[in-house]
């Protein structure tokens, strides 16, 4: 993650972001500024400097130059950008659109200039807001592009770094917004890996800012500072990523709800290998690989007619001049678009809000949806924690290959490894009842896929029976549920090493707490007949979302049952009527923009290494103890 976890009790390093104890046992997140302003970089990279120079001298290079530097080096000379550029000229015909220091317009000129308020900087704009507190007055700067790389909003300052309009690559050269939107990955460039001269003191870190429908790249955001004594990653590397994180979760709260009803059909048709699918309302549009090559320009204006006609009647869509497609129906298109679709309205609240097209080549066999191996996922949330982990399993079983969920007890594993397995032959082996399983496993089908239930409680044989079974059926179609706890011994680290590669965590029901109300009408059991269904006052739906919840959804699905099966009162539920610990709430104060930022960077941490403490804490540069020290302090 590059960010740097240690205790006051230790000697702070300078130039790192560190996250300091405060007065009330918590971490906050600081900044430090190096003490010398920019010899120690110099003197650490004195080859790349001289290297640079030779390079705009038009002189032999020195040997150990990365290649990937002089190739930005010459492209910047490609684009005509001059090194010595004072002012870049920004995007021509378009008005610098760039809100500085807090969010305040930028004077060009002497007349304002008013920021483009879109999507992305309407979401961005709180959030990076709370976040500048931790920059330091002169100590650091805090970049928002779109996705053209134009300067939406910047905030804080470094001495010698002016303002940029623009961080387009054919402007500036070498920077790191530019790598990252590349790659779609965090990107760093240090001093004198930059073209420009203005920028040789410059460290600079940047993060893709991604759609969380579709992962469109929708901008960047970059955290630039003095230049770091230390190599990379970045010092302020952790906090650029939890920022851009914070973003994507705003941009998912703030979509609506026809947005999210489009992706979750989506969803549900795209399971199974390489279907063809483009779910579209006339303004959004989701279209999987297997699509791409199907979708020529004439067959996707004609879905693009036939979901705005189906937005606006309730009557069959008219796709070409002389056909029309039935609700649900199949649909031949003309010759020349070489397929056929089956459309299916979306629909929200009994309107049509798009439709969802599969398509297939013609004379192969129609797509259907019946006897699909892969089931709809029909399990509550549409958070951005919860949908990301539930499009990535539904991406990776769309393989016969080998599937590892993890996450906390509660958290609904096995639910979504029966949803995935769907309802054909499956064999579900549970590790804390079944006892033989070096007797099962040797005389598994390897054609039979197979769910193995809380692998955590394997005993040896079992674990060695497994490990010899992935090695000698390295695709066997295997779904494994694991749930982190105590140290793993070194055959099941072995297994869960081989499975690292295809895991996803599960969140924890706290950290997804805008999904509580959907899984309380999802949980809720039928009501009998004439009898109206189980709902919530405010005050009791604001305690049921304070509430951490440590059985996760599974503790939540008690509460609502014994709710709906011992209640005598009628009307919404009260919150009085709650169990105590979920009535009167945790006693934890509110956590601080800063301590809020800390959580995300250990949370990411922990999602990356499958929720191993260990390797979590030594990527962090922390020990173990002081892990858990923090995971348990924000738990309380």
């Amino acid at each position: 993650m590059g960010v740097s976890l240690r205790d006051t009790s230790e000697r702070p390093t300078r130039g790192c972001c560190l996250f300091n104890r405060t007065g009330y046992g918590v971490y906050a997140v600081t900044t430090t500024e190096p003490s010398a302003p920019a010899a120690p970089a110099a003197a650490a990279r004195p080859s790349l400097r001289l290297a640079r120079e030779r390079f705009l001298a038009g002189e032999q290079l020195p040997g150990g130059v990365p290649e990937e530097v002089v190739a930005a080096w010459r492209r910047a000379r490609f684009f005509g950008v001059p090194h010595d550029l004072a002012e870049p000229t920004g995007d021509p015909g378009r008005p610098e659109e760039l809100a500085a220091d807090a969010g305040r317009p930028v004077e060009s000129d002497g007349d304002p200039v008013r920021p483009v308020e879109s999507a992305l900087l309407v979401a961005a704009r709180p959030v990076l807001e709370r976040i500048v507190p931790a920059l330091g007055a002169g100590r650091s700067l805090l970049v928002l592009t779109d996705e053209r790389l134009r300067v939406l909003w910047s905030a804080g300052s470094v001495p010698g770094l002016g303002r940029c309009p623009v961080l387009a690559e054919q402007e500036v050269g070498n920077n790191s917004a530019a790598l990252a939107l590349r790659t779609r990955r965090r990107a760093e460039v240090h001093g004198p890996e930059h073209f420009l001269d203005r920028w040789q003191d410059v460290s600079a870190v940047s993060v893709p800012v991604l759609a969380p429908e579709n992962g469109q790249v929708l901008g960047t955001l970059t955290v630039a500072s003095r230049p770091c004594t230390a190599r990379p990653p970045h010092p302020q590397a952790a906090l650029a990523e939890a920022a851009a994180a914070a973003v994507e979760t705003e941009l998912r709260a703030r979509a609506g709800r026809a947005e999210r009803a489009l992706l979750d059909a989506y969803l549900r048709a795209a399971r199974g290998k390489d279907r063809a699918v483009a779910a579209l309302d006339g303004r959004n549009r989701l279209i999987s690989d297997a699509a791409q090559g199907l979708l020529t320009p004439e067959v996707l204006g004609a879905l693009e007619r036939a979901a705005v006609a189906a937005r606006h009647a309730e009557v069959p869509v008219r796709i070409e001049a002389e056909e029309t497609v039935p609700s649900g129906g199949f649909a031949a298109l003309p010759d020349s678009a070489g397929c056929s679709a089956r459309i299916t309205p979306v629909r929200l609240d009994g309107s049509v809000i798009g439709v969802v097209a599969v398509l297939a080549p013609l004379g192969d066999p129609e797509p259907s949806t019946s006897g699909s191996p892969f089931p709809p996922v029909a399990l509550a949330g549409s958070s951005v924690p919860w949908r990301h982990a539930v499009g990535r399993a539904v991406e990776l079983a769309r393989s016969r290959e080998p599937l590892l969920l993890t996450g906390e007890r509660g958290t609904g594993k096995s639910a979504l490894a029966r949803e995935l397995l769907g309802p054909g032959d499956v064999q579900v082996v549970d590790a804390a009842r079944d006892a033989g399983l070096d007797r099962i496993l040797p005389a598994w089908q390897a054609d039979r896929p197979l769910l193995l239930r809380h692998a955590e409680r394997l005993a040896q044989p079992g674990v060695a029976a497994l490990n010899s079974l992935l090695d000698t059926h390295p695709d066997a179609p295997l779904l494994v549920t694991y749930t982190p706890g105590a140290p793993a011994g070194p055959c099941l680290q072995r297994l869960l090493d081989k499975l690292s590669a295809r895991s996803v965590p599960l969140p924890p029901l706290r950290e997804r707490v805008e999904d509580v109300r959907e899984l309380l009408s999802a949980l809720a059991p039928r009501p009998a007949p004439g009898q109206p269904p189980l709902t919530w006052t405010l005050d009791a739906l604001r305690a049921l979302e304070r509430y951490p919840w440590p059985g996760n959804v599974t503790e939540l699905a008690h509460v609502v049952r014994a709710l709906a099966e011992h209640r005598r009162a009628s009307g919404p539920v009260r919150r009085a009527e709650l169990p105590d610990p979920v009535r009167d709430g945790p006693a934890a104060r509110p956590l601080s923009p800063m301590e809020h930022a800390e959580r995300a960077a250990i949370l990411e941490a922990l999602r990356r290494h499958g929720g191993n403490k260990a390797r979590t804490a030594a990527a962090l540069g922390i020990g173990r103890a002081t892990l858990y020290r923090k995971l348990r302090g924000y738990r309380s």
